[in-house]
């Protein structure tokens, strides 16, 4: 049987079955990570650091942090910046924690959820998290602790992959996430019901007009996104009001 068990994109008891999943895959993950995305992965999370790191930022956390690809790019942006990583997957987090030890990076990794942040209010300046959104059982909960444990003034960038668009490209990216994807990713995984799963929770998560609104109603005061390579990927910035 596969870590985690059968995997679908629903909601109950969606939190042990991605955990198991996360733990299974994640000596392959980075591997996959650069493969299946043809490199553009890092880029996208350049983009949403840069972006995070405007103005200057002290504190930062970076939920569903998995191996630490954000982690440690953040830190490398900004070098005097206090980076946390968390995740709810802790053979992602011992990989993470050896990646940091071998660049001779600083950066704390903790195993927590991202619905129950272990942190006070007013905790961080920053709060950012790359493709973990959807794999949240309740996303508008994460968001809310996110709000939570941010200082006034304070900003969350969201990176998640939004539904394939209508037309040709959103054809083409469907028939990718259905037929070579799953067979790659199991392949080099030994886990093709975990690259079943990801392309379907893709599919079934808020378009970026969605989660604009939904970070909104979070509490969030201003909302942006922008779409990232064709919409293969989505960058959002949202930012909490400064206290008047």
């Amino acid at each position: 049987m596969e870590p985690g068990g059968p995997l679908t994109a629903s909601a109950e008891g969606k939190a042990e079955r991605v955990r198991g999943m996360f733990d299974g895959i994640a000596p392959r993950y980075d591997l996959l990570n650069r493969v299946l995305s043809l490199g553009l992965d890092r880029r996208w999370r350049h983009e949403a650091a840069t972006l995070g790191l405007e103005g200057g930022r002290a504190d930062v956390l970076d939920v569903a942090t998995g191996t630490g690809d954000l982690a440690l790019k953040l830190r490398s942006l900004a070098p005097f910046a206090r980076v946390t990583g968390l995740d709810f997957s802790p053979g992602m987090i011992r990989l993470a924690e050896a990646k940091a030890e071998q660049r001779g990076e600083d950066i704390r990794f903790i195993t927590g959820d991202a619905q129950a942040l272990p942190f006070a209010d007013a905790s961080f300046d920053l709060v950012t998290i790359a493709y973990g959104l959807r794999n949240l059982e309740l996303p508008e909960q994460g968001m809310s602790e996110f709000h939570r444990v941010l200082r006034p003034a304070g900003r969350l960038v969201v990176l998640e992959f939004p539904p394939p668009p209508k037309g040709v490209f959103g054809r083409l990216v469907r028939s990718y996430f259905r037929n070579i994807l799953p067979r790659i990713g199991g392949l080099v995984s030994g886990s093709r019901a975990a690259y079943t799963y990801l392309p379907e929770s893709v599919v079934a998560f808020s378009t970026p007009q969605a989660l604009a609104a939904q970070l909104r109603t979070a509490g969030f005061d201003t909302v942006r996104f922008r779409l990232q390579s064709m919409g293969l990927s989505a960058v959002h910035v949202a930012d909490r009001a400064a206290e008047s």
